[in-house]
C-alpha cells in the first residue's frame, strides 16, 4: 500500500503502529472466511475426514490473506477511524517541502 495518497499526499498511517489494529479486522475476516469454507465443505463433500477440511481451510487462508491484509486497512480507515477531512492546504504543504 501507498504511504501516501497519491491524488492528494494524505498520510494514511496517522500515528506510529497504526495497522496493527487492522490484524483484528483481517483476523475476523479470516474466522468469517474459515467457518463460511468449512459449513460449505462439509454439506458439499459430506466427507468426515479432517484433511479434507484442513486442505480446503489451509488453502483458502493462503489465497485470502492478500485481501485480507488490504481490506483490513481499508476497513480500519474508513470505518473504524475518526473521521478523515481532506484540506487542500495541507496538498500545498507537501507541494513546498
Amino acid at each position: 500500500m501507498h504511504e501516501h495518497c497519491p491524488h492528494c499526499g494524505l498520510k494514511f498511517e496517522i500515528e506510529p503502529g497504526y495497522f496493527y489494529a487492522a490484524m483484528y479486522v483481517s483476523y475476523a475476516f479470516s474466522v468469517a472466511e474459515v467457518v463460511t469454507l468449512g459449513l460449505a465443505t462439509g454439506l458439499l463433500t459430506k466427507s468426515e475426514s479432517p484433511w479434507v477440511y484442513v486442505l480446503v481451510l489451509l488453502a483458502a487462508i493462503l489465497i485470502f490473506a492478500p485481501f485480507n491484509l488490504r481490506y483490513s486497512r481499508l476497513v480500519l480507515l474508513h470505518y473504524l477511524s475518526p473521521k478523515i477531512i481532506y484540506n487542500p492546504s495541507y496538498q500545498d504543504a507537501l507541494k513546498k517541502d
